[in-house]
């Protein structure tokens, strides 16, 4: 089991490498750069600032300084924010956006999970109607779609919430509120299908019917049978799904004015702030390989039939 984890872990080096690696090209093959805003900037001041990052030099040479410094853990400077480098921009907004995709992920897993046992142990009845209309909605409807109609309702209408902001105001952790459940219903609404399917199917299968013919309590079935097995599929849908909300967060905190990593995201892609881009999708894609890596171990202890040889 350790010997897979280290070679799993050391798998992710190239992995992360690979998507730098794309990253950097496609940034670079977008028209446009960083200084293409700054109208009527004279020739040999652009020039000198092209100098002062490193643009002037051959694109394979920029590459390798690149790579050399974002594995000395230094994302570069910003050029939008030329205060800051990208390491404190990230540092700064990271926690915000990790806090609302955590809270929503957790809401969604818990929430999603019961609501699909429940549906399937009450299958064809309103409470599975009534939770998979409630799926289905949160599925189909995207966010910029979710976000302003509960503005519109719990904070402009009924005046229940704060309309934006974030902590450290009056209202507190308030204003976590509609952003983590905006965020969440789309996940919910696949944890909760997703588990009631699986937990449909493992009710069918044949250890179910011996554990039952044994005497055994529904709970005891349930909880040492049925679950174990059913939530193999969840698992492997949280680790993309955590990356998948953290980037959601992009459109979420644009919504809610929230100080948080998609700000810089949407600001990055407006202004060519190459080494923001990248750093922001450096962040990204470590988050997904590493729950990726997570949902691997979590397999090997929910089904003993793994193999980890």
């Amino acid at each position: 089991m350790i010997r897979f984890m280290i070679r799993r872990f050391l798998s992710l080096i190239p992995t992360v490498f690979l998507i730098i690696t794309f990253a950097f090209i496609i940034v670079r093959a977008a028209p446009g750069g960083p200084f293409s805003a700054e109208k009527g900037t004279p020739p040999e001041i652009l020039l000198n600032l092209q100098k002062k990052y490193h643009m002037d030099e051959p694109i394979f040479k920029q590459y390798l300084r690149y790579v050399g410094d974002v594995a000395m853990g230094d994302l570069g400077p910003s050029f939008r924010y030329k205060d800051y480098t990208v390491n404190q921009l990230v540092k700064q907004a990271l926690p915000v956006s990790m806090l609302i995709g955590t809270l929503a992920l957790l809401i969604a897993v818990f929430v999603g999970i019961a609501a699909g046992i429940a549906s399937a142990l009450r299958q064809n009845s309103w409470i599975d109607y009534v939770s998979m209309s409630i799926a289905v909605i949160g599925i189909s409807v995207p966010l910029f779609v979710i976000g302003p109609v509960l503005k519109l309702f719990l904070a402009l209408k009924w005046q229940l919430l704060p309309t934006s902001g974030w902590l450290g105001g009056r209202a507190g952790w308030l204003v976590v509120i509609m952003p983590v459940l905006t965020l969440s219903l789309p996940y919910l609404g696949y944890i909760g299908r997703l588990t009631r399917a699986s937990v449909l199917e493992v009710l069918r299968a044949d250890y179910i019917r011996t554990a039952r013919a044994k005497g055994l309590s529904e709970t005891v079935v349930m909880l040492k049978h049925v679950l174990k097995g059913a939530l193999l599929p969840v698992v492997s849908f949280i680790g993309p799904a955590f990356a998948g909300i953290i980037t959601g967060t992009v459109v979420v905190e644009t919504i809610f004015a929230i100080p948080g990593l998609g700000r810089f995201v949407v600001q990055a892609a407006f202004n060519r702030d190459y080494t923001l881009i990248l750093g922001d999708v450096i962040v990204f894609s470590v988050l997904l390989v590493l729950m990726n890596f997570l949902v691997d171990i979590v397999y090997g202890f929910l089904d003993p039939r793994i193999s980890y040889k």
